[in-house]
């Protein structure tokens, strides 16, 4: 219906309306059927025109009444009131008395006809108008705003897949009310047994406020269901409205960590980052390229993206620019491989930067197992040749990332990363730049990352396989990884390792149960298949070794490694007669090495080096 047509029905409904009000309310007062009079007839023209005049005033014409709540009520409450009072100053004026009783039983069935006129329409659409579709049972947790605001759009979005059901919060005061009509029925602790009671298939988590611990509590229980699990965008999401309400998010696996992300000293980094030459090595990785978005967020001068992926560095150049349309920032892509000796000194000499992030590396544990020579190529020697050009070059501050399979290393690309951190630890004895290292566990989301293999085998079907029902892991976000990497540059005084506390570590059965779950599906449906652990896989990763440990925090959440014995000497002669090595030996030296454990080479290989 167009609008003109609405409007027309609508003047002439409320015609009809006003007209038998006026005339049926002066009927019940006199209980005879000769009602015209002149006085009568006076004031139905006037409560007619006073109607429609209040009535365009408070646009009662322009309003979407299937939609309709309290507000178009309290208008459609004004513009009667208005219009009898006019009608009462006409009576006064043109018959010198106000008919007080009949004005009074006029106003209150004019309120009741126009009142549910208009609602009605809304009772007819949402009584006897629904789409006849399947929707899913749902249940929203959270019965503040946000959790009516996801109500209210279920209820009047025909075309969603989701009905409310309930709504759960653990104010007490609330329970066995009724809110839009939805029963609030109990608190968080008593989820499990409420979906099992109501037949839930999705939970909807409508507190965008709360923490991730409190979050992490929530999550748990639901867990517990079969029930598929979803929250609201970020509250910045939905103020910005790169998001609405009704866009429900599938709960992200940093939500189950229950750890506050960690908090940035914004002044001394942008001390340290605005209006400098800032360089990062392994720029299109998933490290890098969000190193490369949070240094971006502290406008330096320029920033090198320095990859050996010329379409990884690409992507990260296009979108580094996309945000930055209305800066001067300067970026600078370079195809060279951490390999080549000579293109880093070339790179360092021609931009002369003030800091380098390094994050190139290899890092997948088993590939390395099978390609010793590789990883320390790589990671040994690639991590010398950027260092020794930034030393040379007097870079300010270079940063190195490390991790915590560097700790005790059973792998290839463990024992290679211990061996870059004692390189670089070794590099800030004799140099003027400030050489550190960065150390934390797995990152969720980064390429090799077990929990994108997890969903990919969800989606399939399952089943999901895990090593080892014992295997735990420390966990953090790629964005926590990057700004401590960045804090740590801040920080910096030259020789240091730095530590995130990481919580809890987390066993990888419960991360792939809690996984499978919180998508919908059954552990029965899905399946877990334990595979065995793979070579160079540890049970459990650390942090720190017993030498290096400092109890003292340098920042919330930020601790050092004291320095532990380097054996560089060693390091350069392994790397002088590796490619005589064949690969189980070479992965034999290298371990024992990356532990400290020296094994005296053979003495036909020495002297080839």
């Amino acid at each position: 219906m167009s609008y003109r047509q609405r409007l027309s029905l609508l003047i002439f409904a409320d015609s009809f309306i006003v007209l038998t009000s006026i005339f049926f309310s002066r009927f019940l007062l006199s209980a005879d059927l000769n009602v015209i009079t002149l006085p009568l007839v006076v004031s139905s023209i006037t409560l007619l025109l006073s109607h429609h005049l209040f009535s365009f005033m408070y646009k009662l014409y322009k309003k979407a009444w299937e939609h309709a709540n309290i507000d178009e009520l309290l208008f459609i409450v004004k513009a009667i009131t208005f219009s009898i009072v006019t009608v009462a100053f006409v009576q006064q004026v043109f018959v010198q008395d106000i008919y007080f009783r009949l004005l009074a039983v006029t106003w209150m069935l004019h309120i009741l006809l126009i009142g549910g006129s208009r609602f009605c329409w809304r009772l007819l659409r949402n009584g006897y108008i629904k789409n006849p579709v399947n929707k899913k049972r749902t249940l929203i947790v959270g019965a503040g705003s946000a959790g009516m605001m996801v109500a209210r759009q279920l209820i009047n979005n025909n075309d969603a897949e989701l009905e409310p059901i309930a709504f759960i919060d653990d104010n007490s005061k609330i329970h066995n009310l009724d809110i839009l009509g939805i029963p609030v029925v109990s608190g968080v602790d008593r989820m499990e047994m409420i979906v099992k009671e109501l037949q839930i298939d999705n939970i909807i988590i409508a507190i965008p406020s709360l923490g991730k611990k409190d979050l992490n509590v929530i999550f748990q229980e639901c867990a517990k269901t079969t029930a598929k699990t979803q929250t609201l965008p970020k509250l910045e999401d939905l103020v910005t409205g790169k998001l609405s309400v009704n866009q429900f998010l599938d709960v992200q696996v940093e939500d189950l960590l229950g750890r506050e992300p960690i908090e940035l000293d914004i002044e001394s980094i942008s001390e340290f980052i605005t209006d400098k030459v800032v360089l990062v090595t392994g720029a299109g990785g998933s490290i890098g390229s969000e190193i490369c978005r949070q240094v971006t967020k502290f406008h330096p001068q320029k920033l090198i993206l320095l990859g050996h992926g010329e379409n990884s560095i690409y992507s990260i150049e296009m979108e580094l620019k996309d945000i930055s349309l209305h800066t001067e920032i300067e970026f600078i892509t370079e195809i060279a491989d951490i390999q080549d000796s000579w293109k880093m000194m070339s790179i360092m000499n021609r931009h002369r930067p003030d800091v380098v992030y390094h994050a190139a590396a290899h890092k997948h544990v088993p590939l390395m197992e099978r390609n010793p020579e590789e990883a320390l190529k790589n990671n040994v020697i690639g991590t010398m040749n950027v260092a020794k050009a930034a030393s040379k070059f007097e870079v300010g501050t270079f940063v190195m990332i490390s991790t915590d399979k560097a700790v005790n290393p059973t792998s290839v690309m463990g024992a290679t990363k211990r061996m870059a951190e004692m390189i670089i630890q070794d590099m800030d004895r004799s140099s003027n730049t400030k050489f550190v290292a960065v150390r934390f566990g797995n990152v969720l989301g980064s390429r090799g990352s077990v929990i994108p293999r997890f969903k990919h085998q969800i989606e399939k079907g399952g089943p999901v396989s895990v090593t080892h029902p014992d295997m735990i892991r420390y966990f953090m976000t790629i964005p926590e990884a990057s700004r401590l990497v960045i804090q740590a540059g801040a920080l910096a005084k030259g020789g240091e390792i730095f530590i995130l506390d990481m919580g809890e570590p987390v066993k990888i059965v419960d991360l792939a149960k809690n996984l499978i779950k919180l998508s919908g599906n059954s552990l029965e449906d899905i399946g877990i298949e334990f595979t065995g652990m793979r070579p160079g896989e540890k049970l459990y990763e650390e942090l720190l070794k017993a030498d290096e440990i400092d109890e003292q925090q340098v920042y919330p959440k930020i601790y050092i490694g004291k320095t532990a014995d380097l054996y560089v000497e060693e390091i350069k002669e392994m790397i002088s007669i590796y490619a005589s090595l064949d690969k189980e030996s070479l992965r034999e030296y290298l371990v024992n090495l990356g532990n400290s454990n020296i094994i005296p080479l053979p003495k036909k290989l020495v002297s080839i080096g």
